[in-house]
């Protein structure tokens, strides 16, 4: 089983077993691979995997959407919205160099923090925050750990209502 993706103008790729790099305008993308055969030849990307079982398939196919999202985050980023949301206590969120702070989160003397990996940029308006990547794993997982940053446990989740929220997905 085989599957060829053309990468478009202005988007390169380079194969080090078993590391795949995506590069265009927007980033790079780095992502290992060690189970398929990859060849890049102009301008076309062909993966390949041994056998015709069903495992094998579902294996490829996988492998196929992820080196498809790397194409599309190094043409045009991936974006994920969250909204700052606070009734009880004015929370201030700021972004420090690499490190994400939350001040006064439900009251708390201390500052919830995050450390944000290379390759995410992070920019808060108001109650806004967007999270862009041109890897969409990358992008995603910040998302969450941002919302998870402010998770309240113990507490009511109808009353207290307080956190930052995830609104729109890439």
């Amino acid at each position: 089983m085989e599957y060829a993706i053309t990468l478009p103008e202005g988007v390169t790729g380079a194969y080090d077993l078993p590391e795949l790099a995506i590069k265009g305008e927007k980033g790079e993308v780095k992502r290992n691979f060690p189970q398929l055969e990859i060849k890049l030849e102009n301008s076309t990307l062909t993966m390949k995997i041994k056998g015709d079982k069903r495992k094998q398939k579902k294996v490829l196919n996988t492998c196929v959407s992820h080196a498809r999202n790397m194409v599309k985050g190094v043409q045009e980023p991936f974006v994920y919205k969250l909204k700052i949301c606070a009734s009880h206590f004015p929370m201030q969120v700021a972004l420090q160099g690499q490190t994400l702070q939350v001040k006064n989160f439900v009251g708390e003397k201390h500052p919830r923090e995050m450390n944000v990996p290379e390759g995410v940029k992070i920019e808060i308006k108001d109650t806004d925050i967007t999270v862009e990547s041109p890897s969409k794993e990358l992008a995603g997982r910040v998302a969450g750990r941002i919302e998870l940053l402010t998770r309240l446990t113990g507490k009511d989740r109808r009353i207290f209502q307080d956190g930052i929220y995830i609104t729109e997905k890439a």
